[in-house]
């Protein structure tokens, strides 16, 4: 099963809203296909620039998403629109609505010691019925071990998740994806960053509002500034030479 995708900022994404994304997620599971997803925010982008590897990864990815109300933006600047944002967090949200509805099963990798299991118990208690298959956190450096890789693989096949949110951050979770999800019985594998602390209620979303006038990342500096100062105000400067070099692409 293919999906159409469209030239934008060097890669090829899908030009797909929230819910349209929902359902091809859904035909992908009911057709017992694997598959991944990959989200592309502005430092998504910039790491791809550098990282010839995770662009092949990206370029393989069964969905390729836009996430970030900047860049909706300047996929209108560059004439080629992409329809809307669709989030990692929301999407998780509406695959666990969907999960629900449809029988699916879901499985939380990723996150510090027990916030899977306390984004585990919210979801199950906003979704009553929701079958949350497993979670599970590894440790520190759990990619360059190969007896930890087995023991992550084990974990998840033996729980057989329809869905797999998988929550390392970029490039650490698009890369053990594309190195691992085809030895794993599971369906679907969704980058999808730091959703497992805002599934848990850790991490406060910004309200919907910030969100559509694309200051969502502003908010998030304001809860964490020492964290995300150099992301935001140094190393996502270099969006700005990326519009430019992409602009008649």
């Amino acid at each position: 099963m293919v999906f159409q995708k469209q030239p934008f900022m060097g890669i090829s994404v899908n030009n797909l809203t929230l819910a349209e994304t929902e359902a091809a997620i859904g035909q992908l599971i009911d057709a017992k296909q694997k598959a991944y997803v990959v989200e592309v925010n502005t430092d998504v982008l910039i790491k791809i620039e550098e990282d010839a590897y995770l662009r092949r990864i990206t370029d393989d990815a069964d969905l390729v998403l836009v996430d970030g109300q900047p860049l909706v933006w300047v996929s209108r600047l560059h004439k080629r629109p992409v329809k809307e944002k669709v989030s990692g967090s929301d999407l998780s949200l509406s695959l666990c609505r969907m999960a629900q509805e449809k029988g699916y099963t879901l499985f939380i990798l990723g996150g510090k010691d027990g916030v899977a299991a306390q984004a585990q118990a919210k979801l199950e208690a906003q979704f009553p019925g929701l079958h949350v298959a497993g979670v599970y956190a590894p440790p520190l450096g759990f990619e360059k071990d190969e007896a930890e890789l087995e023991k992550v693989r084990r974990i998840i096949s033996d729980a057989s998740p329809d869905i797999v949110l998988t929550c390392f951050g970029c490039p650490k979770q698009e890369k053990w994806i594309y190195e691992n999800y085809r030895a794993i019985d599971a369906r679907v594998f969704l980058c999808a960053g730091a959703t497992v602390d805002f599934l848990a209620g850790n991490v406060k979303r910004a309200p919907k509002w910030i969100s559509s006038i694309g200051m969502e990342w502003f908010y998030r500096f304001l809860k964490e500034p020492k964290r995300l100062f150099k992301r935001y105000f140094v190393d996502d400067m270099k969006i700005i030479g990326l519009i430019f070099k992409y602009r008649k692409q």
